[in-house]
């Protein structure tokens, strides 16, 4: 029950396992990916429950560190009967604390040895910096996820390591803020007609804070839009996973990149676009339409759809596309991940994604 000084509101309460992070490696074990997870719990009962479920889906917990007198990171949010959240309230302290460049070190076999690594913006900036210069000496892509529009600053400091980041309109403006102090780029919402509009308003707004984070050295850019869809950025040809020998592809992905492979004809202009190597592209993918039961865990299935794709072996729109699929089975789901993903309705799903996007700029 909600108080306030005039009335109280009767809600419903749920305790579902969460974190931005943790919930992005499940979505990419339930694609048949196995995530390695660096990470930090207390001895508590969220704790044993957390570690308990990872175990049973078959995951490593080497990476995630216990500790005693330690209180698991724990978030509160607040939804409308819509599923759109309205109010939250956190406690990462563990997270500060514990999760510091020498728990980081330990496995520094297992960043140097993977074929991408994510990095989430609730870590400290020192950890921060640390992984990604261990990333970045032995060629490891490192994707960058904003959490939040005051966590998202922290990319600051290690802007030159990002391969790539995946912010919504408002983190990436924050982001883009925090490496410009004299130059400030803005986002205001405006109601469009229809989505058309609103992708040509929202190109129009964000193109020139897009831009700047390319300048800045970050080679890709996910821009999620809600609704709206995704912009995928880039300065030019990415092969996001340079050593192709770490992928590894699996049942799920095998079965995606069959039905995948071929969407666009040789002279497609998403086709020309993508394979050139020296030009600026943005590239926009619609959302799909869905029936929204919760909107928590949107944005995370789509990141972990990304990775796992992209591990697999596809390529960076194809790997958005089955994010975006991913992120309509969130949203029409009770739990943050979808307790069951179908390789069928996903390749369905994602091959209406790619038959209908479209190149917004190529210069």
């Amino acid at each position: 029950m909600l108080k306030s000084k005039e009335n109280s509101e009767y809600v419903r309460v749920k305790y579902v396992s969460g974190g931005v992070a943790r919930n992005i490696a499940e979505c990419m074990s339930k694609l048949g990916t196995q995530p390695f997870m660096i990470s930090v719990v207390g001895n508590d009962m969220a704790g044993d429950f957390l570690l308990k479920y990872w175990r049973s889906a078959g995951l490593c917990t080497e990476g995630i560190l216990q500790v005693h007198d330690v209180a698991t990171p724990v978030v509160s949010n607040v939804f409308d009967g819509s599923g759109e959240l309205i109010a939250g309230v956190a406690s990462v302290g563990a997270v500060e604390s514990f999760l510091t460049p020498s728990w980081l070190y330990r496995f520094r076999h297992h960043i140097s040895n993977a074929p991408l690594i994510m990095l989430d913006a609730n870590l400290p900036p020192e950890s921060l910096e640390a992984a990604c210069i261990m990333a970045y000496e032995s060629g490891v892509p490192v994707l960058f996820e904003p959490v939040s529009v005051v966590k998202s600053r922290r990319i600051a400091p290690i802007a030159e390591y990002i391969t790539c980041t995946s912010p919504n309109e408002i983190e990436l403006v924050a982001m883009a803020n925090s490496l410009s102090p004299p130059v400030k780029y803005n986002y205001h919402k405006m109601e469009c007609k229809d989505k058309a509009e609103a992708v040509e308003y929202l190109f129009e707004m964000l193109s020139p804070a897009m831009f700047f984070l390319l300048e800045k050295g970050i080679k890709l850019l996910v821009v999620t839009l809600g609704s709206n869809g995704v912009f995928i950025v880039c300065k030019e040809h990415i092969d996001f996973v340079k050593d192709q020998r770490k992928c590894k592809q699996t049942p799920f992905s095998r079965q995606l990149l069959e039905k995948l492979d071929g969407c666009f004809p040789s002279n497609n202009p998403i086709n020309l676009c993508r394979e050139t190597s020296s030009r600026t592209c943005v590239f926009h993918l619609p959302a799909i339409s869905a029936s929204v039961i919760s909107l928590t865990g949107a944005g995370d299935c789509l990141v972990g759809g990304v990775l796992s794709a992209l591990c697999g072996g596809l390529d960076i729109i194809q790997s958005v596309a089955i994010g975006v699929a991913i992120a309509k089975a969130s949203v029409e789901s009770h739990a943050n991940i979808p307790d069951h993903i179908s390789a069928a309705t996903v390749s369905d799903d994602a091959k209406r994604v790619l038959l209908s996007a479209r190149v917004l700029w190529c210069k």
